[in-house]
């Protein structure tokens, strides 16, 4: 199993109000490092995601609190969501 595939299926949480932000669709890697940067998860906002804006949430990675077997939770505030 790949590490991508490890990540993905993971569900991130978010421990400000307990939401379940959905599961890891890719990571953003610092190229000349090779370090995380950020996870992305898709927003699933709107009815069967047709209304309403989907933009991706970006977690940056000093945002993340606790990488579990099953979740990963992070700290997100409302306006901090990209």
């Amino acid at each position: 199993m790949s590490l991508m595939t490890c990540w993905q299926r993971k569900q991130v949480i978010n421990v400000c109000d307990g939401r379940c932000l959905g599961n890891i669709k890719d990571l953003e890697i610092d190229p000349n490092t090779g370090q995380v940067i950020s996870i992305i998860v898709p927003n699933k906002s709107g009815f069967l995601g047709f209304l309403g804006c989907n933009k991706d949430f970006v977690v940056p990675w000093c945002e993340i609190r606790k990488i579990g077997d099953d979740v990963i939770m992070v700290d997100i505030r409302e306006g901090n969501i990209v």
